[in-house]
């Protein structure tokens, strides 16, 4: 989840602060690109997430004074209390490296330099291109306002299938056996989805390792253990963060020109992104329903995303129910963090139940079943996926 900058309540995402940052950077380019660097302007994106620092910059390169723009990835940082336990920022680079300069053309921004070294700004980081795109707004939620909203039945149609193309083009590529298994660095006779799961009961312990668990996660991961999929199908690149609000698109229209944020990149299922697309436009729209807003019901629906998949890559998705139920679990675990890090900063404070810290609560609860969830979310989507599958 994204927190805006102007937000009173905002989660603090870092302690670096960019006018520490300047001059080193702009030092650090210069060796790196041969020429003289100035960076002409340094921002963070409001509305970023927490999960890694980003800085936007816009820079004169040479004695042409060429301007560039470009983005630099920071990993986070280890007192700012991070999102995700495991964070391999050289990883992400490779994977962009593959994925940019593959012939499919998944469309990603091109990486040029990676420094693994702390001492420049205080923690790694990579340079990539700084693709020109709109993003889904998370502050307030593109189902509440925005150029979602507003946009026409088409126009969503047209950007459902533009993601899912571009999806697509990342499951289209075979990557070289070393990033596979770094990737997935499964044991023999371990699939790859069940190294995922693994991954993520070990999330789970990590974040709980406070003392505070939560009934509802682990009653979930029951669930999937039980209902696990009989046919997994071949593992792709799965992109892992898989949602609207990480894909720049077109200024002027609704085509994808950029998937963004490759922390939760793994080896898997292709379902594993889909499922994820479809849950965190759940989690979006049932924001905007206990807000009492319309939102977008009928946006991304699992059968609209499942037929285009089908069409443009020519695989059938199957057990998205499960995919869908895992997703709004790995999210959960994700909430769960997030609240930590609230407390952390002062920004907030334990109830008497601490499955109250996962929004979407009611969402996983109707997925895993429960016949009197809590009264917020759609549950028509878990129905759909039911009849789908």
């Amino acid at each position: 989840m994204e927190m805006d900058d102007s937000n009173e309540n905002k989660v603090d995402r870092s302690t670096l602060q960019s006018d520490d940052l300047r001059d080193r950077l702009q030092s650090w380019l210069s060796k790196r690109v041969g020429a003289e660097v100035r960076i002409l302007d340094l921002s963070k994106p409001t509305g970023s997430g927490m999960s890694s620092e980003t800085l936007l910059l816009t820079v004169s390169v040479g004695e042409e004074n060429e301007e560039r723009a470009w983005v630099a990835r920071l990993a986070p940082l280890a007192r700012d209390q991070p999102v995700f336990q495991h964070y391999d920022l050289g990883l992400q680079f490779r994977l962009l490296e593959i994925l940019a300069n593959d012939t499919l053309s998944a469309p990603v921004p091109r990486p040029h330099w990676l420094e693994l070294d702390d001492s420049i700004l205080g923690t790694p980081f990579f340079v990539m291109d700084r693709i020109q795109g709109r993003v889904p707004p998370d502050v307030p939620p593109y189902p509440f306002a925005g150029w979602i909203l507003d946009a026409s039945d088409d126009e969503r149609h047209e950007l459902l299938e533009s993601t899912v193309d571009a999806i697509a083009a990342v499951h289209a590529v075979r990557p070289p056996p070393g990033l596979a298994k770094d990737l997935c660095p499964a044991p023999a006779g371990t699939s790859s989805l069940r190294w995922h799961v693994q991954q993520q009961r070990a999330y789970y312990e990590w974040i709980v390792s406070d003392g505070i668990r939560h009934p509802l996660i682990e009653r979930a991961f029951e669930w999937l253990d039980a209902k696990f999929p009989s046919n997994e199908g071949p593992p792709v690149i799965s992109w892992g963060d898989a949602r609207i609000g990480n894909v720049l698109y077109a200024e002027d229209g609704f085509d994808a020109v950029g998937l963004l944020d490759w922390e939760m990149a793994a080896l898997g299922p292709r379902e594993l992104d889909l499922g994820w697309l479809c849950f965190m436009h759940t989690f979006f729209q049932s924001i905007a329903e206990m807000a009492g807003q319309p939102g977008l019901s009928d946006f991304l629906a699992p059968s609209d995303v499942a037929k285009h998949y089908k069409a443009t890559s020519g695989h059938e998705l199957a057990d998205l129910t499960w995919y869908y139920t895992y997703a709004a679990t790995r999210h959960a675990c994700i909430m769960a963090r997030i609240h930590r890090r609230m407390v952390h900063f002062g920004q907030a404070e334990w109830g008497a139940d601490p499955d109250a810290v996962i929004l979407h609560r009611a969402v996983l609860e109707k997925a895993l079943g429960d016949s009197t969830p809590a009264s917020i979310g759609d549950a028509s989507v878990s129905d759909e996926l039911r009849q789908n599958d």
